[in-house]
């Protein structure tokens, strides 16, 4: 190369190259699972009140604790094996623990219907855990994966454009299993449609999909040399095996903030997406046809606010009106605190306030796409060489709020039809948004951690800020409003072989 060339005269490859391929295959993976997972907050009230879908398919007797409990058995599985998730994803790659976790999960969802219906509620809780296991790695796996193909100058879009699946998939399950509910196909439907999506999509992964940029047999020099070098990648960097810095990690202020909005935010995401159709069907009497339209317009506005945030975001980055850590926390504090004081609103009307109900929660939920493109993300920039092994504590952790809290629900909510229990359940949500939005505005930053270094371990390494003049005061790191941008020290370049 002849000197340093500007961000427009680099050679990126194909303007849709294969970090594009695979950024759709995320996707399409998050909306295909999310269907499947997502599915039983209209499943369940299919299959205890099969005259609002199709009377031909048998109805089960279960209580509102029983249901909460079969809303919350995915997690109990779940939380337990994203754990080693960052072990398996460096052990046997990306590649393979997403199609397996996927195939393992379709497997289980095609057979749902048989086991419920010859079982219990029991037994229905016993294979949503089993799915839950079998589904823990998969999203460190893709947070890891996202973190590889992305380079940092579009990390922002692209890590918000991947995750926006996970909004496909909701507005998809939400809008959809009520129809195939009332449709021929019933209730045991709902199962059959995303696990048979799933499939398919596993047979597109092993064509397309690869660990990294280097192993793809599809994609150009020029991309793959783009991608690596602005990761600051050399040739060998993927044989490495990079030491993870566990007591750095666990000592980091920046993590233990991202730790803590997390999993607040992930309180009042999941009791609304687990929650809404029971509310629309108890306070406001909706038949499960309506309440899947009405419950899946909030998400669509978010999906929509999504791809907003995520434009205005990257535009401000790129012209350099706002660093990442100021986007991240502008977005996520947008997200959180505006849908808190609407949450309580919703608390104190009744069905006499339909109309108003509704649009209140499109709004709430379209304005709470902040937080995917705010705290949600940081996992990646945090830090983008252990980005599974960081997404397999903090997720897991986080997945324990949906575990908690249907249970919550479960037992404030004796009577679905009375509003004054859920005002407590969407005042406990609106205060717990708050104030994980505020810890990550005060503690909370999007730049890479010192420990993620490759060579941070090394003695040498570690010794060297301790000299360095342009180190940072306690406050300006944590708070991220830095004066002065500082780029991380690498201590190795890529080598341009021909």
């Amino acid at each position: 190369m002849n000197g340093e060339k500007s961000d427009p005269e680099i050679a990126k490859g194909p303007r849709f190259g294969i970090r594009h391929v695979q950024i759709l295959l995320l996707f399409l993976n998050m909306t295909c699972v999310y269907m499947a997972r997502l599915s039983i907050s209209v499943l369940v009230v299919a299959m205890t009140n099969a005259e609002t879908t199709n009377p031909d398919f048998p109805e089960f007797d279960w209580s509102e604790k029983e249901r909460n409990y079969i809303i919350s058995s995915f997690y109990w599985g779940y939380v337990v094996t994203q754990f080693p998730a960052g072990y398996l994803n460096r052990r046997f790659g990306a590649k393979f623990v997403i199609f397996f976790s996927t195939f393992s999960s379709a497997i289980i969802t095609l057979f749902t219907p048989l086991v419920v219906m010859t079982g219990s509620w029991k037994a229905y809780c016993a294979i949503r855990m089993a799915h839950g296991l079998i589904e823990g790695p998969l999203f460190p796996c893709i947070n890891d994966h996202v973190a590889k193909w992305s380079p940092p100058q579009e990390r922002y879009f692209l890590s918000a454009l991947a995750f926006t699946g996970v909004n496909s998939g909701t507005v998809t399950s939400i809008l959809f299993s009520g129809l195939i509910a009332s449709s021929s196909l019933g209730w045991p439907g709902v199962s059959y449609i995303p696990g048979g999506l799933c499939i398919v999509w596993c047979g597109v992964w092993l064509i397309f999909g690869e660990t990294n940029a280097p192993s793809s047999r599809f994609i150009t020099k020029e991309e793959c040399i783009y991608i690596e070098s602005s990761l600051n990648r050399g040739n060998d960097f993927h044989k490495k095996k990079i030491p993870v810095p566990w007591v750095a990690m666990w000592k980091s202020v920046t993590f233990w903030a991202l730790l803590f909005s997390s999993a607040c935010i992930s309180w009042g995401s999941t009791t609304l997406q687990s929650q809404i159709p029971s509310y629309l069907n108890g306070v406001l009497n909706m038949d499960i046809k309506n309440n899947a339209y009405y419950s899946t317009l909030p998400y669509i506005a978010n999906w929509i606010m999504t791809y907003i945030y995520a434009f205005m975001g990257n535009m401000a980055i790129r012209k350099g009106w706002l660093t990442l850590t100021q986007m991240r926390k502008i977005s996520n504090t947008i997200g959180t605190w505006i849908p808190t004081i609407l949450l309580i609103c919703i608390g104190f009307l009744d069905d006499a306030n339909m109309e108003l109900i509704i649009t209140i929660l499109i709004v709430n939920i379209g304005l709470e796409a902040g937080t995917a493109t705010g705290a949600l993300l940081s996992t990646i920039d945090l830090a983008p060489n252990h980005a599974g092994f960081v997404m397999g504590i903090i997720n897991p952790i986080c997945s324990i709020i949906p575990l908690v809290s249907p249970l919550v629900v479960g037992v404030v909510v004796t009577d679905v039809h009375d509003r004054s229990e859920w005002q407590i359940i969407f005042g406990i949500s609106a205060a717990v948004g708050f104030l994980g939005s505020l810890v990550f505005l005060i503690f909370g930053s999007s730049e890479p951690a010192p420990w993620d270094a490759p060579d941070f371990l090394i003695k040498q390494n570690i010794e060297e800020p301790m000299n360095n003049s342009a180190q940072k005061s306690t406050f300006e790191e944590i708070s991220g409003f830095d004066s002065v941008q500082r780029e991380p020290k690498i201590s190795f370049k890529v080598t341009d072989s021909n």
